[in-house]
């Protein structure tokens, strides 16, 4: 309800992603910088080096590490062209805490509306073009997410959401598929997503 209320003070905003920086993120949910050793609960500092995708920004690192605001921390490794008009999601939560999932439903807000780039969601992985997992591996939903991967057509993608989905996070293991996109954070926040998506089909 805050963003609506926001909206309404501010009138009608979208943001002016890509030509413009975000109007606003989460600090820790950005790129982190320091030096020094720190008791990092998930490993993701050692040797004074941050690794992205293990980071559950916790901030028992600060003040030695603090963000930078660079909202960068996805990788892209597949990207489809065949996807540039009209790119399909289906999100599947394995077990999350719902943090991944309020993030990822921003993105059809007023402020995000991912519609614009030709990205949709959709209720089925026979019409998805990717499939989005999120949250640690539960064993109950291990057969729901390999019906899904096997139900989707060729070609597919597979994008991991959050540091639960790439590294397990502190709670379990990840899930058992290989992700051709990984955007962490914990949660990661709307912009570094949409910025992954519209990179990840292909524009």
């Amino acid at each position: 309800m805050s963003w609506f209320l926001k909206g309404i003070k501010r009138g009608i905003r979208t943001e002016k992603f890509p030509k413009e920086k975000p109007l606003e993120v989460a600090p820790w949910s950005t790129k982190i910088e320091g030096e020094g050793n720190v008791n990092c609960p998930t490993n993701a500092i050692e040797d004074n080096k941050w690794a992205q995708e293990k980071c559950v920004f916790c901030r028992r690192c600060f003040p030695s590490y603090k963000p930078t605001g660079d909202v960068n921390i996805f990788k892209v490794e597949k990207r489809n062209p065949t996807f540039r008009k009209s790119f399909y999601i289906y999100p599947i939560d394995v077990g999350t805490c719902g943090g991944c999932n309020l993030e990822l439903k921003l993105l059809t807000s007023p402020q995000y509306d991912m519609s614009r780039f030709g990205i949709f969601f959709t209720n089925t992985p026979r019409h998805a073009d990717a499939l989005l997992v999120m949250g640690i591996m539960t064993e109950g939903m291990r057969e729901a997410l390999m019906r899904a991967y096997e139900a989707m057509p060729e070609p597919k993608l597979i994008i991991l959401l959050g540091a639960c989905a790439i590294s397990g996070g502190l709670l379990g293991l990840p899930p058992e598929i290989k992700g051709d996109v990984r955007i962490a954070g914990c949660p990661p926040n709307p912009y570094t997503i949409l910025k992954a998506l519209v990179e990840t089909k292909g524009d």
